[in-house]
């Protein structure tokens, strides 16, 4: 049932509804936080490249969104470059969501929203990377927090408001949409249809060039598609790892420390006595003495307790100041002054009277600190190897800050730098499946944000060891020149070509058949040997079986197109395009209160919700009034990809 619905976001209308809710709620919290006062030096166009009722969104706001933006997207592909994220509407989708951040937060408070410091400190104490190993807020959980999303305080702080300006405005304009039943049973019909037809591939390398392009067409082809052949940025590191053994023997313990530790300890080596017994608690002191008398007479302390209408309980092991903490100081008292085997006197707690038969009584004599002396060793070297490379770390830190050097901090700790082949974001080595060292991926993702020779220090996932790193070199990301790169791009000329003849061949297909001719013979009048069509009879609920795998695209035009007609269809990456007949539509039944209707209801509904959650924005926007700077925003476009202005 998800797939299906899903599909209605391939559709034109759901395209848009669905692209313009994913661009909201992803760059509009994701975007950096930025003065709006930045300015580019000598950028063409002025210093802001929108204005939002009187805010202005200045071209450095934009600049780095769009490195936010594209940090995001190589989450997913750590090979993405800024001119992957530029294509096409990449960067007005960005300043969209942008702007719709500013808008959200001036129309909230125009309208009297308010997100205050102490809201805004209520949200953050609730992000689960912000706490301790206590599960409450510590500031150093969240300075690593900040720290591995790669923000700032004042950042995070921005997007929580904006976050809950959202929350205040939009989401209650759509909560509790409802879809009506004659809606739903329509959409959930629909999804018990049955399709019937052919797809048809027709494939580029069918009518690739077997020759060369000359030197005019390749040096053409070349300059019309560079962005085919940008290569990813690229980064040698040098780096250094070091654990508990740079310490030497520093965290071997003394005597003086093992004798302190000792002292400080005594209450661990101390005689100790734990008692176990059968208890039982009344609520009255004649109730517990009319018990113990039973019991003297001989009657056994379950009888007297059963017969009074009481169950008693089972304490094991239990020491003095536990039995005083849980009950009373009167009861610990009463129970560790009778004998093993005896009753002890009625003692009052809290709960009741309680009164207890002394079941076991077990004497631990102390210890000497020559029989824990190693126990205690082995604590203090451990905690003196923790504090000692932490420490150790901390120092580093502060070297690196001052302005040493990875060579003179290595050199210090004798340790043996090593340097890495040019490595991409994504792991590897460049132009190989060679994977970095291993030591260095957990630091890949920041080490592809700093710049060449600012050495860092990093602990690595073990938590007993760190790394000190820096970048040697960088190699931007830029279309490879044509020399280096000409038989990939002579392949990629002729899959190109091959694809515009497959084109072409569909076209002349489309023609056939609208001229009489079936799919079958239209293929079979080409001049080059083409696949035979396979015939498809699916329904959408098969379709929706599929569940996360990705459904074919001529399979997701399948269930677009309308009976009798016949369509044409690219294939991805240049490989061909396919021709999509479909033949006929036959519903199934809906029985009534089918599960389905429910389904639909409540998948439509997200729908609903999305499209009412864009024209609440769009109202919002034209409420606030945006104005863009074209000249600014080109110039940001050009300054992101060194374009020179």
């Amino acid at each position: 049932m998800l797939t299906f619905f899903r599909n209605f976001f391939k559709t034109k209308v759901g395209l848009a509804i669905a692209l313009a809710f994913l661009g909201l709620i992803g760059f509009a919290f994701a975007s950096m936080d930025v003065s709006s006062t930045g300015a580019f030096g000598g950028v063409a166009g002025g210093d802001r490249v929108a204005v939002v009722g009187d805010e202005k969104v200045s071209t450095a706001a934009l600049n780095d969104a769009a490195s936010e933006a594209l940090r995001r997207v190589r989450e997913e592909n750590p090979d993405a470059t800024i001119q992957t994220l530029l294509a096409g509407d990449g960067l007005d989708n960005v300043l969209g969501g942008l702007i719709d951040r500013y808008v959200l937060i001036a129309w909230g408070e125009e309208n009297g929203l308010r997100a205050g410091r102490n809201l805004v400190n209520s949200e953050i104490r609730q992000i689960p990377g912000a706490r301790g190993p206590s599960g409450n807020f510590e500031e150093s959980a969240y300075q690593a927090f900040l720290s591995a999303q790669s923000l700032t305080d004042a950042q995070l702080r921005q997007q929580v408001r904006t976050s809950l300006f959202f929350r205040q405005s939009v989401i209650p304009a759509t909560y509790g949409t409802i879809v009506p039943d004659s809606i739903a049973e329509t959409y959930a019909r629909t999804f018990k249809e049955r399709r019937r037809g052919f797809v048809a591939a027709i494939p580029a390398a069918a009518f690739a060039p077997t020759g060369n392009p000359t030197d005019a067409q390749l040096r053409e082809f070349y300059a019309e598609n560079g962005q085919r052949f940008v290569r990813p940025e690229r980064r040698s590191l040098r780096y250094a790892s070091f654990g508990a053994d740079a310490l030497g023997e520093t965290i071997e313990p003394s005597d003086t420390q093992i004798q302190e530790y000792f002292r400080e300890n005594a209450e661990d080596y101390a005689a100790r006595e734990t008692r176990s017994f059968t208890q039982l608690i009344v609520s009255t002191r004649q109730g517990a003495e009319a018990i113990a008398q039973r019991v003297s007479s001989g009657q056994s302390f379950a009888a007297a307790a059963a017969e009074a209408g009481f169950r008693t309980a089972q304490l094991e092991n239990q020491e003095r100041e536990t039995v005083r903490e849980q009950a009373s100081a009167a009861v610990a008292d009463a129970y560790f002054s009778a004998s093993e085997g005896g009753l002890t006197a009625p003692a009052r707690s809290p709960l009741g009277w309680h009164i207890a038969r002394v079941d076991d009584v077990n004497q631990e004599p102390a210890k000497s600190l020559a029989s824990v002396r190693g126990e205690i060793a082995d604590v203090l070297r451990e905690r003196n190897r923790q504090r000692g490379i932490a420490e150790l770390a901390t120092t580093i830190e502060d070297r690196l800050a001052d302005g040493a050097s990875l060579t003179a901090v290595a050199e210090e700790l004798d340790l043996e730098i090593q340097s890495t082949p040019a490595l991409t974001a994504s792991g590897f080595v460049y132009g190989t499946q060679q994977r970095a060292p291993e030591a260095l991926l957990p630091t890949l993702d920041f080490a592809f944000q700093i710049d060449e020779g600012e050495p860092e220090i990093a602990a690595l996932p073990d938590g007993q060891n760190f790394i000190v790193y820096e970048v040697a070199t960088i190699t931007p990301s830029a279309t490879a020149p044509l020399a280096e790169i000409r038989d990939n791009v002579i392949a990629e000329w002729r899959r190109v070509r091959g694809n515009e003849g497959a084109r072409a061949a569909a076209d002349r297909v489309l023609k056939r058949i609208e001229d009489g001719a079936t799919l079958a013979a239209a293929l079979s009048a080409e001049d080059v040997a083409l696949p035979n069509p396979d015939g498809v009879n699916i329904t959408r609920q098969e379709i929706a079986q599929m569940r996360n795998a990705s459904v074919p695209a001529p399979l997701a035009l399948f269930f677009s197109m309308a009976e009798g007609t016949t369509k044409k269809l690219q294939g991805s990456q240049d490989q061909g395009w396919y021709i999509v007949a479909l033949d006929d539509i036959s519903l199934g039944e809906l029985e009534e209160n089918d599960p389905l209707i429910a389904q639909a209801k409540g998948q439509i509904s997200q729908g609903w919700a999305a499209e009412l959650s864009e024209q609440m924005i769009a109202a919002m926007r034209a409420e606030v009034g945006v104005e863009r700077n074209p000249d600014a925003i080109a110039a940001v476009r050009r300054q992101l990809l060194g374009e020179t202005n």
